[in-house]
């Protein structure tokens, strides 16, 4: 007779072996569901085991045996009312017999017994939707996604993501999404990668995929608004943007994120009107009442604009933006209480993005007050506070001009001229630097009749970064290499792009439209091969004006040449240099305004530009001020008042200070309005 002992050991013995033809069979599922089947059946064989049961069924379901899933599944749901697995996969079984009411109702018991089921939570969401539950399928979708970011897996993913190992997290999320395609977290996960890998298309692509699987995923959403936003898609943008805002309607920075991108589209009534919305309900937020000025300046309400910067700064003092802002509109001047008030924010110590918008506000209140030597030092502290966080390099600047003017020459147009390249008349370029006069020219522009102004445009800057990138990956040596290798059929391309990408920023049927990106004097000679018939105006003030100006303005973003008086001077050299260099080449193909000159003289002045235009002299066109379209720019105030003489010499009440600067310029300040002599010496044509 057996000992107790003899007994327990064959027991375990026995379990053992179930637990590990259990386990295989489980194996087997993803791998081959028929041979998993086969494995059940024999466990059966031996002993009525629930685990062999729902492996059963669940091979069933794989292999399409729809009834017979049903059939084995159902009697284990009701003999294990609280297991989550024979919930799970009779809802699947019963979602893919068409049995939606069946399926939701097992799939919710699914999830409430066992949260991390993914799989469970992304088809209860796609029934739940499709059966009009919006609210339930999203609080669904969001279920998937917590129960997906538990997996080891993505975790090893994001962790690889967040360490910058992007070789890492690629093959382990590809794979996630080979053997589970409909992983809305994973899928998420991929667009995160693309966009940090630099990818910006593929992004979307996965962002959008993401918002199939999981349209209330709103994180997803505004992820993509973003990304949409950072392409150029504007419309695109705005339409999720509004679609998220719904989703949420009591999330205010959605509603922020739908305004912006109202703003971005010119839709500057709109976003008016969501600001004040806000407002009503949170009237307490400081950066709405300034978002809502920024808005109302560049409609041309001034006083409101006004109002509504000093409402924000009334709630933070400490505001730096609100501040600059006001200082901004060019118009405003600051009693002593205002600058003392500014001095005392600077002193508490705010953060560094507040900290520099004080110095340069303050630096224009003290300009306007006439304490000189205390306006430079603060534009001088901004500038020193803003220059380590902007990458510029005026080397690179200097070689990409010297290339230009080596590559386009007259040589090089003759055969391509002739064909390729997009005809269209449209567009009418004017660019040069900041604050050289180019609002004002775009003011009078789009006061006639036949013109639209839109604003700074960034798809010319977009496709040469495209162009570059190509050099960059190695496909060519050199981006002089690249534009040589263009087609007829290239070039046509190209500017068919920039006439497609811009029309959204156009709302009228005004047959020509002006792009006033001033950084586009990069590409003049890309502008003239790929818009051979586009105009191009380029704006230009006298250097120690025209360079103080812009040191002296904290630009929102871009223009990171500015924040340095040696680096701006060399910036603007290597500008007059490069069109010297092109007008010799291709003389009046550019139409040159300079700034003194239309203020000396605006009528003989505007006649000329529209001339150059090539449509009919138009009255209206001298009386700008009273155009009242939106303007973006940091001008938008000087643009809606009669042109003045009083800002031409401001520089010179800071002239002492000023020799980085008036170094860097070197001849080009004497040699103004013309160019210096040896523009051809500086970028090594000659010599």
């Amino acid at each position: 007779m057996a000992s107790s002992s003899d007994v327990l050991d064959k027991t375990a013995e026995v379990s053992g072996s179930l637990d590990m033809a259990l386990a295989h069979a489980g194996r087997l599922l993803a791998q081959d569901p028929a041979l998993a089947l086969a494995q059940a059946d024999e466990i059966l064989a031996a002993i009525a085991h629930p685990q062999a049961q729902l492996i059963k069924g669940q091979a069933l379901r794989l292999l399409g045996r729809l009834p017979e899933a049903q059939a084995v599944l159902q009697p284990l749901t009701q003999d294990q009312p609280r297991a989550a697995g024979p919930a799970c996969e009779l809802g699947l079984t019963l979602a893919g017999l068409g049995d939606a009411e069946g399926a939701i109702h097992h799939l919710r018991r699914a999830v409430a017994l066992r949260d991390d089921l993914g799989r469970a939570w992304s088809v209860l969401a796609g029934l739940l939707r499709a059966a009009g539950e919006d609210q339930e399928a999203t609080k669904a979708e969001m279920g998937a996604v917590r129960a997906s970011t538990r997996d080891p897996q993505l975790i090893e993913a994001a962790i690889a993501m967040g360490e910058a190992r992007f070789e890492t997290a690629e093959p382990i999320l590809k794979a996630r999404l080979a053997a589970k395609p409909d992983d809305i977290a994973a899928t998420r996960m991929m667009g995160e990668l693309a966009w940090r890998m630099g990818q910006l298309d593929e992004a979307i692509t996965y962002l959008l995929r993401t918002l199939e699987l999981a349209p209330g995923f709103a994180a997803a959403r505004e992820f993509l608004v973003r990304l949409l936003s950072q392409a150029n898609r504007l419309p695109e943008a705005l339409d999720h943007a509004a679609i998220l805002s719904a989703q949420t309607p009591q999330n205010a920075d959605n509603a922020l994120l739908l305004a912006s991108m109202m703003v971005l589209k010119g839709n500057q009534q709109e976003a008016k009107a969501i600001y004040e919305d806000l407002l009503r309900q949170y009237p307490d937020q400081p950066r709405i009442w300034m978002n809502l000025g920024h808005v109302q300046k560049t409609l041309g309400d001034q006083p409101a604009a006004i109002a509504a910067y000093r409402h924000a700064i009334a709630q933070s003092p400490t505001l730096g933006e609100a501040w600059w802002s006001l200082a901004n509109l060019k118009t405003v001047k600051f009693p002593p209480e205002d600058r003392a008030a500014m001095l005392a924010a600077i002193e508490q110590g705010p953060a560094l993005e507040d900290l520099l918008h004080l110095h340069f506000a303050l630096g224009k209140a003290l300009e306007d007050a006439g304490i000189y030597a205390d306006s430079f030092a603060h534009y001088d502290q901004g500038n020193r506070l803003r220059r380590p966080e902007v990458l510029y390099d005026a080397d690179e600047t200097h070689l990409d001009a010297a290339e230009h003017a080596a590559l386009f020459t007259a040589p090089f147009y003759a055969p391509r001229l002739s064909e390729g390249g997009c005809t269209a008349p449209d567009p009418i370029f004017v660019l040069g630097l900041p604050r050289s006069g180019s609002t004002l020219v775009e003011q009078i522009l789009s006061s006639h009749s036949q013109i639209e102004g839109t604003h700074e445009l960034p798809e010319m800057m977009m496709l040469t970064g495209r162009l570059k990138a190509r050099v960059d990956q190695g496909e060519f040596a050199s981006y002089s290499d690249l534009l040589r290798s263009l087609s007829p059929a290239d070039r046509t391309r190209l500017g068919e792009e920039y006439i497609e990408r811009t029309r959204i920023h156009r709302s009228s049927d005004r047959p020509y439209f002006i792009d006033k990106m001033p950084n586009n004097w990069q590409n003049t000679g890309l502008i003239h091969l790929i818009l051979p018939r586009a105009k191009i105006i380029d704006a230009r003030r006298h250097p120690m004006g025209c360079c103080f100006s812009g040191w002296k303005q904290h630009f929102a973003r871009g223009q990171a040449f500015t924040y340095d008086l040696g680096e701006i001077g060399r910036y603007y050299r290597d500008y007059v240099a490069q069109m010297a260099a092109f007008d010799a080449q291709m003389p009046g193909v550019v139409h040159r305004v300079i700034y003194e000159e239309m203020v000396a003289d605006t009528q003989a002045q505007v006649a000329s530009l529209l001339a150059y235009v090539g449509v009919e002299f138009e009255e209206e066109c001298l009386a700008f001020w009273r155009n009242k379209r939106a303007v973006r720019t940091a001008s938008s105030e000087q643009v809606r008042q009669p042109i003045y003489r009083d800002g031409l010499e401001q520089w010179t009440h800071f002239n002492e200070w000023l020799s980085p600067l008036r170094d860097a310029l070197g001849p080009v300040v004497e040699a103004f309005p013309a160019p210096p002599a040896d523009w051809a010496e500086h970028l090594g044509l000659i010599g």
